[in-house]
């Protein structure tokens, strides 16, 4: 990765398995920033990992992502600046379950589905005791920390099957990843050193949201450039059935309904992004709304819905686009690519 000397650079953004992430791209992104654009926003932010780059070139950081678990990463990692999760936060973590008459959804839901009861009333009871840290940041760090913990434990990294207790008691497949049988609270502690160590101050206020971008950007001012990554329709568009369980244990839904075989939660959000019957639509909106903001890019891969040529037809109406195409060599990459497609950027700016 070639960046500019900042000694932002030292901290190092803990490795997301998020799919459609774009750590792996974060570098070639980077390179198409300017300088001189000083409030930038990430508004698909997903696992956080461009957003973290944009802090690390010191730049006003305005993430946003309409998942809340996202959300929670974002202020953990890009709004907090020096809050980190201490011995005696842990001690409150893992302690008994504070009110366990109100705190039983994960054993309710997913005992014996993506967990053992035992480790989904390990959830429950960790979930009670984050109200009681002593400030928003080091709770969003705690939800972050044990979300990444589950998608550890699950093989895939996400809960759209209901193959994972069938996984975790595969000798083969123990052989390959440990984690599937590690306690979630031996992962948690494998992994707080890597977040505590990623949070830093790069002199700006940056904010996290936790809303649809289509309602947030009417009340953004004074933004540079914007990164747009929306979700790539036949390919992996639909998070909130692949991360349904976080979100829920995150929100700890007490007004929804639990369906199908995994338990994902009824209703959904709206997102806009997610079909390909509203994708054209609210693309066209999202953009209409943009167009104060001088330059953006968006993330795309060429295997998408709509394709490329209909994406930049759409955006052409409020700006020139350069096509820049980075091919795949193996089967890993976002939104689901594998080897043979491309990661696109459009880089949009005024005529």
């Amino acid at each position: 990765m070639l960046f500019n000397e900042t000694t932002f650079f030292d901290f190092k953004f803990p490795e997301p398995q998020y799919l459609g992430a774009k750590f792996i791209h974060r570098g070639w992104i980077a390179r198409h920033i300017p300088e001189d654009a000083n409030v930038v926003l990430d508004a698909f932010s997903g696992s956080q990992s461009i957003a973290y780059v944009l802090k690390q070139l010191g730049k006003k950081v305005l993430t946003n992502d309409f998942l809340s678990f996202c959300g929670h990463t974002g202020k953990a990692l890009i709004e907090n600046k020096r809050e980190l999760l201490e011995p005696e936060d842990l001690e409150i973590l893992f302690s008994e379950n504070s009110d366990p008459t109100e705190f039983n959804l994960m054993e309710s839901l997913f005992a014996n589905l993506f967990f053992t009861q035992a480790e989904a009333a390990f959830a429950d009871s960790f979930r009670s005791n984050v109200r009681h840290l002593s400030n928003s940041y080091k709770q969003s760090m705690a939800l972050a920390i044990m979300c990444r913990s589950m998608t550890r434990k699950v093989t895939m990294g996400h809960f759209a099957h209901t193959q994972a207790l069938v996984y975790a008691a595969d000798p083969a497949r123990i052989k390959r990843n440990r984690s599937l049988v590690r306690p979630l609270k031996d992962l948690f502690l494998d992994l707080l050193p890597a977040y505590n160590a990623a949070v830093f101050d790069n002199g700006c206020e940056n904010v996290s949201y936790n809303e649809n971008i289509l309602d947030l950007l009417p009340h953004l001012t004074g933004v540079d450039l914007a990164y747009f990554d929306p979700p790539y329709c036949n390919s992996h568009a639909d998070y909130q059935s692949f991360y349904h369980l976080l979100e829920t244990f995150v929100e700890y839904w007490k007004d929804k309904r639990f369906i199908n075989g995994t338990k994902r939660y009824e209703p959904k959000r709206f997102s806009g992004f997610d079909k390909n019957s509203e994708a054209v639509r609210n693309l066209k909106k999202l953009f209409e709304l943009a167009c104060d903001i001088p330059i953006w890019l968006v993330s795309y891969n060429d295997r998408s819905y709509p394709d490329i040529e209909t994406m930049v037809s759409i955006i052409e109406p409020y700006r020139k686009v350069q096509i820049e195409r980075k091919p795949y060599d193996n089967s890993r990459g976002g939104k689901g690519s594998v080897a043979g497609c491309n990661e696109v950027l459009l880089i949009c700016k005024k005529r």
